[in-house]
């Protein structure tokens, strides 16, 4: 009875619903995050009568046929993206990105990967790094005899000394944007890394290429809604409970079979 399989498949499919949703609520607290939703496709049909196929000896076709699905299968878990709203943390080293883009980021590997997360910090040498302990690319350096920082929408990062008006420019941000930031890699602690998916990394000034600014003293919110993640945890529920009762309905189908004397 093909009834049980497909609705296996149903269950894990639901499941799989589930443990997404489960993600994204527990990223509701996240920098940066942005929700994932999975995907489905249905798996492939056992073709007992084709359509078109010749049904009579005058030539007369079927108009439908008779195709049986066997199931579903997981297609994709995509991100949404969608900008986070700004919460002011007044944090010199805080930076949020107001568009589109990533802040790049060296790991220890020497691989670039990419943050939204601009929760910096400064290390012991005065690296502006992220909180993981990771240097933003390209390298700046903050001077221990610093009064202040500022980094301007552009991304320019000034310092103010005790006896100096003006501000010393200590470098400059850059991000980076991507064809399809979709195609991007998670590789957690908010990074990813560049794939085949989604192009290769397009490096410029922040408010150039169509690319966003920085907001110094902010940081972005997870854009989970957790009103949708809700109501869609309760459909996938139902979901996983129907395609449950298909399983205990083909039993009793199957021990209907086996008691016909």
């Amino acid at each position: 009875m093909r009834a049980l399989k497909i609705a296996a498949t149903g269950m894990s499919a639901q499941q799989m619903r589930v443990e997404t949703i489960s993600n994204n609520l527990a990223n509701m607290s996240t920098t940066g995050y942005n929700a994932r939703r999975a995907e489905f496709a249905d798996l492939h049909y056992q073709q007992m009568n084709r359509p078109g196929s010749v049904s009579a000896s005058d030539g007369t076709v079927l108009p439908t046929g008779v195709q049986l699905g066997l199931g579903v299968r997981p297609a994709a878990v995509t991100v949404h993206l969608a900008q986070g709203s700004l919460a002011q943390t007044g944090g010199d080293l805080d930076v949020a990105v107001d568009g589109g883009g990533y802040l790049e980021v060296t790991l220890p590997s020497g691989q670039t990967a990419y943050t939204r997360d601009g929760a910096l910090k400064r290390d012991a040498e005065g690296v502006i790094v992220t909180s993981d302990g990771y240097p933003v690319a390209p390298e700046i350096v903050i001077p221990t005899d610093a009064r202040s920082l500022s980094i301007n929408a552009e991304g320019e990062v000034y310092a103010y000394f005790q006896d100096a008006v003006a501000g010393q420019l200590l470098g400059q941000f850059n991000l980076a944007g991507f064809a399809n930031a979709k195609g991007l890699e998670a590789l957690g602690s908010n990074l990813f890394a560049a794939t085949e998916a989604s192009g290769d990394a397009i490096v410029s000034t922040p408010g150039v290429d169509g690319l966003g600014t920085l907001r110094q003293g902010y940081l972005e919110d997870s854009s989970v809604d957790a009103v949708r993640e809700v109501t869609e945890l309760i459909e996938a529920q139902r979901g996983y409970e129907l395609n449950a009762k298909v399983i205990s309905a083909a039993d009793q189908m199957l021990g209907a079979t086996t008691q016909v004397r």
